[in-house]
């Protein structure tokens, strides 16, 4: 395993300096990038996944460094390439990767929840105390015409 990554990075370091030496008629070939990020930071995450077990593709806490690796690489990759980040063609990159990888996670744990009532609580009754004690307050003053002015 650790042979495969090692030729995967000295393939990919080979390919970003063919990046760097041969000429393009724009400043981002978007066909190559394309092809360097599929093969090469793509090979990389699915190295990685294929190392962590399958019921952990959807901890988020087991997955963060695989994920940032792979984001990182895309960017790396657009930076050294001239090309800009995030791109369409790295947004239909991560579609598809959390198309193929992602698609049987549950959403719990990422969705809003309200927070707990010992929180929420005086968020919710001190506005409304203090809107009663200033109506009451205009309404007693209304009431005591005395002395005003």
């Amino acid at each position: 395993m650790a042979l495969e990554s090692t030729l995967l990075l000295k393939a990919g370091l080979v390919l970003l300096m063919a990046a760097q030496v041969l000429p393009s008629g724009s400043a981002c070939n978007r066909g190559f990038y394309e092809r360097i990020i599929n093969d090469l930071c793509l090979a990389k995450f699915k190295l990685d996944m294929g190392g962590l077990d399958r019921t952990l593709w959807c901890s988020w806490p087991d997955t963060t460094k695989i994920y940032e690796g792979l984001t990182n690489c895309t960017f790396q990759v657009a930076l050294r390439m001239d090309c800009f980040w995030p791109n369409q063609i790295v947004d239909r990159f991560f579609m598809h990767l959390h198309q193929s990888y992602f698609h049987d996670c549950p959403l719990t744990g990422r969705l809003l929840h309200d927070p707990p009532i010992s929180i929420l609580a005086p968020f919710i009754a001190v506005p409304v105390l203090i809107t009663l004690l200033m109506t009451a307050l205009v309404v007693w003053r209304s009431k005591r015409t005395e002395g005003v002015l």
